[in-house]
């Protein structure tokens, strides 16, 4: 009888769905438990008749930890489908909470939405495969929305989209998503790897592991080898899980520094069966992990074998390019006073063999990888590209198909941001979140997680952190978390307090945290929620957060700085100078903000700040700053005299209008603004204009070029791609 009730309830949800248009025949298998929210196994057909029997048992093993889960089949034909199918299970009673996409799935490719990613901004005219953002916003995130624009001819997984103005320009995912997609490894066909990944999976759910071993790594030119940003990660680090710096637990950093060849220790590390989490920072592409560069070296001998390698490497390139190699061996002996002798046995085979050797370990490869077979949990990888899950080769999906133990990899699908909060709301993991509800708070459009995303460690309390997460609670219920001593509860607090309090109780709770609290990481999500107000308690919290104590807030700062460009902040961030300048990251920061503001403030600040009376030894570092002010003054000058300069082509004037997508010259916004208005201007010039100005929502001119907007949104004289942009623009600012 029970089953007869079951077989109708199934056949009477496809009906539904069939009914509501959803386009080809989808087998739904209800969830098996009751639980407030539910969870979807989207699979294609194939790969569910070739895993049925794993994917079964994983469905299984999710609802042992009390999730509800579907099991959702089809030969899809495209994205739509499977949004559709999950939007209507998101909006029932036992809403969808996240959704798992296993084997071939349908691949969104996301265009014309640059400003949702981190840090992208490829022109779009190139290749589509490599312009387009490969993400699953598409189908995790019902508050965008998206207009079709085609298939790709060639890989036919591929559907191009526009991000389409109608809907939010923010993310805000609804649910969380992940991908179980194998890479191409020799002597495995793909169902294979889903079926011995599932057993793991399986496995590792019945275990008890609460986190107990850490490691955090970082790499050669990754976030300017700043070791005051290194430095406080660790500090903020320890505020988010204290007892790992207790006895019994174990908690490692790992530096470039510490070895010419760090990749060894680090796969080493990530074999270790106890491991549980790894944190690796670094730069990347699809298929390496870059770890170290030359050796930093003070002694004669290895400055020489520093100078020869890369001599020698410099000479086979130029046989490589066909070149005159003698001329360029003529060239480095003129250049360096170096002697012609140290080139002689750039071709000797044993001498290549072991450059090659030398260059290989280095850094961390797919082979080393499937080598290794990783055994961490959960690793994090935030270079470029090592997610690119769209490729039939990608570094990070080779972490959970390696053989090892790993279960989750978090990576992205183009090129990231350094600058972004490494361990954002990282400390909740310990109280049991599953890893999609940690996730679905930090994601970009590139960011993705391989593998399955209901994994949770064992919690190290009594706190069910996903019921939180996943419920409908009140202020009240939220402030009380946020008086818990433990960094991350009370910064999840502050995010779902954002939600429910009004601008002005938020504001003084937010000043109020900032000023406060004793967790870094607490009061970066105090910062960051109040920037999104812009009010005057911002304007003062983001002057005092120059001076914080921890480099990551303090550099922050000086980005915020650079996106409002008023002249106000420029005493705070001259003063940054003489108080912070030798911190690498953040003078770095300083240098490429200061060609933004006001040029004569600017000079005048460094003048009267950066003198004898505060400094020793600083007459360089001041005259370089000054040098720089003084060349962006004229630069601008330049770039607003060719956007406004109509006798020259349209090439060379949309040159320096798309620089702003780039660089916040907020000197040239009235330029951008009349360029737009002027309708004697090419259609091609006035909405590159108008784009370009959607990148500056915090600029202290943002009021005018809101004004903008809505004036084309109303105005009859503005054609449709114009109000088309006018209002994207707006949901970007508002």
């Amino acid at each position: 009888m029970q089953m007869n009730i079951l077989s109708s309830r199934l056949s009477l949800m496809i009906a539904l769905l069939l009914s509501a248009g959803v386009a080809g025949a989808q087998d739904i298998q209800k969830p098996g438990v009751n639980s407030p929210t539910s969870f979807a196994i989207v699979v294609d057909q194939n790969t569910y008749s070739q895993a049925k029997k794993e994917i079964d048992s994983y469905k299984n093993a999710v609802e042992k930890d009390g999730l509800g889960t579907y099991i959702i089949s089809s030969n899809w034909k495209n994205p739509e489908e499977i949004r559709s199918v999950l939007k209507k299970l998101y909006n029932q009673k036992q809403s969808l909470e996240g959704a798992v996409l296993v084997g071939d799935i349908p691949i969104a490719m996301i265009r014309d939405a640059q400003y949702l990613t981190s840090t992208f901004k490829m022109n779009q005219k190139v290749n589509w495969q490599r312009s387009s953002v490969p993400s699953d916003r598409f189908y995790d995130d019902f508050q965008l929305e998206f207009d079709f624009i085609k298939q790709d001819t060639a890989r036919k997984d591929y559907f191009y989209y526009s991000i389409s103005p109608a809907g939010s320009q923010k993310i805000n995912m609804s649910i969380y998503s992940a991908r179980i997609k194998p890479p191409v490894i020799a002597g495995k066909d793909k169902y294979q790897l889903i079926r011995e990944y599932l057993n793991k999976v399986v496995i590792e759910k019945s275990r008890e592991n609460k986190i107990n071993d850490v490691f955090i790594s970082t790499s050669h030119g990754y976030n300017s080898e700043s070791s005051n940003a290194w430095a406080g990660e660790q500090l903020a680090f320890k505020g988010q899980f204290p007892d790992l710096f207790r006895p019994g637990n174990q908690v490692k950093f790992f530096s470039f520094l510490n070895e010419t060849f760090l990749k060894f220790n680090l796969l080493s590390a990530l074999k270790s069966k106890d491991l549980d989490i790894a944190i690796m920072h670094g730069h990347g592409d699809t298929d390496i992990q870059l770890v170290n560069g030359y050796p930093y070296v003070s002694n004669p001998q290895g400055s020489i074998e520093n100078l020869t390698r890369y001599l020698r490497a410099k000479v086979r390139d130029a046989k490589d390019a066909k070149r005159d190699v003698e001329k360029v061996k003529e060239g480095f002996v003129k250049s360096l006073g170096v002697s012609m002798g140290w080139m002689d046995n750039a071709f000797d085979p044993k001498v290549i063999e072991a450059d090659s050797i030398f260059n290989d370990d280095l850094d961390i490869h797919v082979k080393d990888i499937l080598s290794a077979k990783p055994n961490a949990r959960f690793v994090m990888l935030d270079n470029c590209l090592t997610g690119s899950f769209h490729l039939d080769e990608y570094l990070a999906g080779y972490y959970p198909f390696s053989g090892g133990n790993n279960i989750v990899a978090i990576a992205n699908s183009i090129g990231v941001l350094q600058d972004l909060w490494p361990d954002q709301l990282m400390g909740i993991l310990q109280h049991g979140s599953r890893v999609g509800n940690w996730f679905k708070h930090t994601a970009y459009l590139e960011s993705h997680i391989m593998g399955d995303p209901t994994f949770s460690f064992t919690a190290n309390t009594d706190f069910d952190v996903n019921k939180a997460i996943t419920g409908k609670n009140s202020v009240a219920y939220w402030k009380t978390l946020l008086s818990k001593p433990d960094a991350d509860l009370q910064a999840l607090s502050l995010v779902y307090l954002a939600r429910l309090l009004d601008s002005k109780a938020l504001s003084a709770l937010l000043k109020k945290t900032y000023l406060n609290s004793p967790y870094e990481t607490t009061r970066m999500q105090a910062f960051q929620l109040l920037e999104r107000l812009d009010n005057a308690d911002y304007q003062e919290i983001l002057i005092s957060a120059t001076k914080d104590p921890y480099e990551f807030i303090r550099r922050n700062a000086v980005n915020e700085i650079s996106e409002r460009g008023g002249k106000e902040f420029i005493p705070a961030l001259i003063n940054m100078v003489v108080d912070d300048y030798h911190s690498e990251r953040i003078g770095y920061k300083i240098r490429t903000t200061l060609p933004f503001m006001d040029a004569e403030t600017s000079k005048k600040q460094l003048e009267d700040q950066v003198n004898a009376d505060r400094l020793v030894h600083f007459e360089k570092s001041k005259a370089d700053l000054l040098k720089l002010v003084n060349y962006s003054e004229v630069k601008v000058k330049g770039i607003i005299d060719t956007i406004l300069d109509k006798s020259k082509a349209d090439k060379v004037r949309l040159y320096d209008i798309m620089t702003m997508r780039a660089y916040r010259y907020h000197q040239t916004i009235p330029a951008l603004i009349q360029t737009v208005k002027d309708q004697t201007n090419s259609d091609a010039i006035r909405i590159a204009a108008l784009e370009v100005l959607s990148w500056f929502p915090r600029s202290y001119k943002k009021q005018e070029i809101i004004a903008l907007c809505k004036e084309i949104e109303q105005g009859e004289s503005y054609n449709q791609e114009l109000k088309k942009q006018a209002k994207k623009n707006i949901g970007i600012f508002l």
